[in-house]
């Protein structure tokens, strides 16, 4: 059965009044699970040891030392710690490695309902409303932990994952492939990017094209690329943000799109993984669509579990 990792103090991170990474996202994706036949587990708090594999002590007690004791304390022009940021962002992390130790026991796939997203936290850089790199932890953790020999991780948001990228830059035992809008912020992610070992595969996509360019990229250059990678785990940066719906970017997906998408991914995880799938939330910023599309990518890793 499907595994539904979350926990109600993710909503306790609170970003200011108007922004788009609100506490409303998780309730209403968890309003769309409901009744849907999932395992839940609530989330625990990374290890300082899990978390130490992507960002060094110094910046962990940086991050822990400016969370305010009321209001917001702000890191960037998009990032904000409020009193409960950290131990959200560490429940965060650590929910996605629950998730890895899960699917390594047995749990056909899982997916993480939790905020803050992670994958714009680079090494010692927190931004994009991102703190900690959650599936790049969770991928060395599998790595590390598990003795995984290989892990790839498929990011389909909006947004460059830049984070996961600076963290898995180094690891030649992951892949990274990435679709995202360009131009389009933070402006990384160019098919130049590659990698120290070619281990990065970026695939941007212009601004006003719609789900037809995105499984163009799917079926010329990832699906390939993982059926040769050959994974044992697969991760997914389940971005909903491309959704023609939502209002910070420009793709014009469908939720169709997010389902087909799924498909195809339980497809190479059932070829090469054992099934193995941990996807984690990133980004959705309209409400309505993301609640939609999360109910239907959830929806395939359940009938793909079951199966």
């Amino acid at each position: 059965m499907t595994l539904l990792i979350t926990h109600p103090d993710a909503l306790d991170h609170v970003n200011p009044p108007g922004h788009p990474e609100q506490v409303a996202r998780l309730r209403v994706i968890l309003e769309a699970l409901d009744g849907m036949d999932l395992e839940r587990r609530e989330a625990v708090e990374a290890t300082d040891e899990q978390l130490l594999r992507c960002h060094p002590a110094e910046y962990l007690d940086a991050i822990a030392g400016a969370v305010p004791s009321e209001g917001w304390a702000q890191l960037d022009a998009d990032t904000f710690l409020s009193p409960g940021t950290w131990r959200a962002a560490r429940l965060a992390a650590g929910a996605a490695v629950q998730a890895v130790d899960a699917v390594m026991g047995g749990a056909p796939n899982a997916f993480v309902a939790m905020r803050p997203p992670g994958h714009h936290a680079e090494t010692q850089t927190p931004m994009g409303f991102c703190t900690l790199g959650n599936v790049a932890i969770a991928a060395k953790h599998a790595l590390d932990g598990h003795r995984v020999s290989r892990v790839a991780v498929v990011d389909f948001d909006v947004h460059h994952g830049n984070g996961t990228q600076d963290l898995l830059w180094d690891e030649p035992r992951a892949r990274f492939y990435s679709t995202h809008q360009m131009p389009l912020w933070p402006g990384s992610g160019a098919p130049s990017d590659q990698g120290a070992h070619g281990n990065v595969v970026n695939l941007p996509l212009p601004p006003n094209s719609d789900g037809r360019a995105f499984r163009k990229a799917m079926e010329d250059v990832i699906l390939p690329g993982l059926d040769t990678f050959a994974p044992e785990l697969l991760f997914i940066s389940a971005g909903f943000d491309a959704h023609r719906a939502d209002p910070l970017a420009q793709l014009n997906w469908t939720t169709e799109d997010f389902a087909w998408a799924t498909e195809r991914l339980c497809d190479v995880a059932d070829q090469h993984c054992a099934g193995r799938v941990v996807s984690c939330l990133e980004g959705g910023y309209d409400l309505v669509a993301l609640a939609e599309a999360v109910a239907a990518h959830v929806d395939v890793l359940r009938r793909r579990g079951d199966g």
